[in-house]
């Protein structure tokens, strides 16, 4: 490769000049986050929001595992 883009080329196969890719958690860590709304009985709503306090986690993280291990995640 000679010539004006050749050694563009060249210059940027080089280590130094190159930015590792993202992996698949950080590439998801940048994207904006939306809400995502279900409508459920108040009663279930109180209970687990209760059980997800007594037990330390989120709604959000419980709500994301099922999702996931339901519909798995994107390639």
């Amino acid at each position: 490769m000679s010539g004006k883009y050749g050694d563009l080329i060249k210059q940027a196969r080089k280590p130094e000049n190159q930015e590792p890719r993202k992996t698949e958690v950080e590439e998801a860590a940048t994207q904006p986050e939306v809400n995502l709304c279900i409508k459920v009985p108040v009663s279930l709503r109180r209970h687990w929001s209760a059980e997800a306090k007594r037990t330390g986690v989120t709604m959000t993280s419980v709500i994301v595992e099922a999702l996931k291990a339901r519909f798995g995640e994107p390639e």
